[in-house]
């Protein structure tokens, strides 16, 4: 527990940036700092009011991020505009106003939780828009890790070992959460391929939270599949997906002639496939749609025909495999939004023991759409158990 005297710094001081504390009037009191110019990392702003001797510090961040900061053994809180406005109005109404910074504790079933976090990666991608980026999410804030231990002054308390764990945030902390779920899934079933156990993943991912909400962005709007992909993984869920879509080696090599390579590139690169582009294929990246992934993405939809370029309809095939129940049948329900038609056909798959893989169609009409990205979802449902979503992205101009 630390209680000491607060003391508020405005203008350029207010940032704490290097430089801009006074030790006379900062030393053995709690610093408010407001985090206005975002240049200035927390990491940052922690050193300056240390250094400054300065015995805690509250980081005003009207942004808010949700992402908790490390700061060793010295005080450090940080809160939202909400609270920060409530601090500085109790500061600025009292003559000697006085604080408290009290030992992190641990907060079970926060919410609304999950969401997506400020520094994750967003989409579209940048080599191509016609394969959806992300693919899914998975948990990377605030995560126990092992660590190496660090034994420096001011990060671990007096007469303490370092510690071998740390809580860490960032994609280094997604990835193997998503790499376990997919161990985990190939450990019951070992003859799926990679793609199979990515699109069960995929198309099992929740899209809501904890409070049975939309999963939200870190600016508190519902996030889109260019934050959150197909939604967060679910490991139990992936264990009985129904259907999946497997992409194929061809699907790859196709898709690298979509992308520009040439038949010489490609032979390079797989000198034992006996394959060649098809005609009318190199470098025709609206092609890249149709590679058989678990979601769907078009970069381009015209809202009107013009030439041959674009159109104002595009056709997207898709293949399911069903490693559901032998004899199933799916019905497709699609949510779009407003103005943006999508048709599926057929819209019954009827599998059988003799027929485990059905090839259907997805037409996007463009005309009504308003223009930009349009973001829904088609779900196979076969009445038992399985919802099959496949997230879809179309960007109408």
């Amino acid at each position: 527990m630390l209680r000491a005297l607060f003391l508020l710094l405005w203008e350029f001081s207010s940032n704490c940036y290097p430089g801009s504390l006074d030790r006379n009037k900062v030393a053995g009191k709690i610093v408010v700092c407001v985090a206005s110019d975002f240049s200035i990392s927390r990491r940052i702003r922690k050193m300056v009011v240390e250094d400054a001797r300065g015995r805690g510090m509250i980081l005003v961040n009207p942004e808010d991020t949700g992402v908790p900061f490390d700061s060793g053994t010295f005080p450090f809180i940080e809160v939202g505009g909400r609270y920060g406005t409530s601090i500085l109005k109790y500061m600025n109404k009292t003559k000697n106003p006085k604080g408290t910074i009290l030992a992190a504790v641990d907060v079970p079933g926060y919410r609304p939780a999950p969401s997506v976090a400020y520094f994750s990666s967003r989409g579209p991608g940048p080599l191509t828009e016609n394969i959806l980026k992300p693919d899914v999410m998975a948990p990377g804030v605030s995560i126990l890790a092992a660590f190496p231990p660090k034994n420096v002054t001011g990060t671990v308390p007096a007469g303490e070992k370092p510690s071998w764990y740390a809580l860490k945030s960032g994609t280094s902390m997604a990835c193997p959460h998503v790499t376990g779920a997919a161990a985990f899934v190939k450990s019951v079933h070992p003859k799926w391929s990679p793609s199979m156990i990515k699109s069960a993943l995929m198309t099992t991912a929740t899209v809501f939270n904890n409070l049975g909400k939309p999963v939200m962005n870190n600016s508190r709007q519902s996030a889109s599949p260019h934050e959150a992909g197909a939604g967060e993984i679910n490991p139990i869920k992936a264990l009985n997906p129904g259907l999946v879509f497997h992409t194929t080696t061809l699907d790859y090599l196709r898709f690298l002639c979509y992308y520009g390579l040439s038949n010489k590139d490609i032979k390079s690169l797989s000198p034992r496939t006996n394959f060649t582009c098809p005609s009318n294929s190199t470098n025709n990246d609206r092609l890249m749609s149709n590679l058989n992934y678990p979601s769907i993405s078009i970069a381009v939809l015209s809202r009107r025909r013009i030439g041959r370029a674009a159109t104002a309809t595009q056709t997207i095939t898709r293949t399911a495999t069903n490693v559901g129940h032998v004899n199933s049948t799916y019905i497709a329900m699609v949510h779009a939004p407003s103005g943006l038609r999508v048709e599926v056909l057929p819209r019954k798959l009827v599998f059988t023991e003799r027929v485990g893989r059905l090839t259907f169609r997805v037409v996007f009409n463009g005309t009504k759409a308003p223009r930009g990205y349009n973001y829904g979802s088609l779900t196979w449902r076969d009445g038992r158990r399985h919802l099959v979503r496949l997230v879809f992205a179309v960007n109408v101009e």
